[in-house]
């Protein structure tokens, strides 16, 4: 570990040569890349860079518990011994965690997909409260949420929801929200109060950009039609909604909301994208680890992985076995989900460590 921590603090000083480099500093997209990867490994450069400072003051604390003749001096030497031996443990870890391979899709935007599963008309107001409880969380966090397609159900709930958040490392956050997550409370469409179960599946994409993706013009079959309101009335003269059917995979998406045919046309390529390239990192990821036991929540989106339980006021994780209650489970509802991504993440990296003998 300590020789690839002393080849990437290698790399960072060499990049900052280049920072200042006129051939760098005149071409804009090479000035960007050295720019990216020096803040990238800045951390880790400089906390190996922390790590070694305590590697000095422990050598020369333990020389003076050694060397000196006076008892309270050398006690006092011990009781340094100790807090820095704890303070280099802490550190080491911090570096293993650092040194862990980044996913090179967490600091990328995120689409993110609601569809009412289960439930009926229920499934569909769960999945609004879904989107209200994600954008809320953007706000929270400082990003930005842009509706890209929705098809609501007249009474305030959506078959399906489909969102684009902006923000720097909104993928690293929210990739642990895709999976089924079931609600347990009574409807208000249900008259006699029976306690009702209803889910609705969330799937995070990273949005793709052109360079991850290219999609031929000979893959993709365009149909335009006039877009329809609540009840499938339409309510465009024009044929301004976009279908878009990727011949290769058969996958269809499909954008009404925009009053402009191009705006609608951009924003099913945007989805289309995200979806291809989401696709290919799950086969990537197939290859590398089975299942991709090494990140939680991104694979297996079929099995649950959160419940609502209204009647107990109870919202239960199910991969980190935990529930909170009452005003925290409403806290959640309006959007304060860090501290259930906190303890995944955290499970996540152990996991990761542990799969690279760290």
């Amino acid at each position: 570990m300590l020789e690839k921590l002393a080849g990437i603090e290698t790399r960072y000083e060499e990049l900052n040569k280049l920072m200042s480099d006129p051939d760098v500093i005149s071409d804009y997209n090479r000035r960007r890349q050295v720019g990216q990867e020096r803040s990238e490994i800045e951390p880790i450069v400089e906390t190996f860079q922390r790590f070694k400072a305590i590697q000095q003051e422990l050598q020369d604390a333990r020389g003076l518990t050694e060397a000196s003749g006076d008892a309270e001096m050398a006690a006092m030497a011990r009781e340094e011994v100790t807090h820095l031996e704890h303070e280099s443990r802490e550190i080491e870890e911090q570096l293993k965690r650092l040194l862990l391979p980044r996913d090179p899709a967490d600091e990328k935007n995120v689409i993110v997909e609601i569809r009412a599963g289960t439930g009926g008309e229920e499934a569909a107001l769960f999945a609004a409260d879904l989107y209200r409880m994600y954008t809320r969380y953007a706000e929270s966090r400082g990003w930005s949420a842009e509706m890209l397609s929705a098809s609501d159900t007249g009474i305030g709930g959506f078959k399906e929801v489909i969102f684009l958040v902006k923000g720097k490392g909104a993928y690293s956050r929210l990739k642990y929200e895709s999976g089924v997550h079931r609600v347990q409370r009574v409807p208000v469409t249900e008259a006699s109060g029976r306690i009702h179960t209803s889910t609705a599946t969330v799937a995070v994409l990273p949005e793709a950009e052109d360079v991850d993706i290219q999609i031929p013009d000979r893959d993709i079959e365009i149909e335009v039609y006039r877009s329809a309101g609540a009840g499938g009335q339409n309510v465009q003269k024009n044929s301004t909604a976009v279908r878009i059917r990727h011949l290769p995979t058969g996958m269809v998406v499909q954008c009404q909301d925009e009053r402009s045919q191009l705006q609608n046309k951009l924003r099913a390529m945007s989805i289309l994208r995200a979806r291809l390239y989401d696709m290919e990192r799950s086969k990537r990821d197939q290859a590398i680890t089975d299942a991709r036991r090494s990140q939680v929540g991104s694979a297996e989106r079929s099995e649950k992985i959160r419940t609502y339980n209204f009647p107990q006021a109870r919202l239960t994780d199910h991969r980190i076995d935990k529930s909170v209650f009452g005003p925290r489970m409403q806290a959640m509802l309006d959007g304060d989900l860090d501290e259930f991504i906190d303890e995944l993440a955290t499970r996540d990296q152990a996991e990761r460590l542990q799969a690279v003998g760290m």
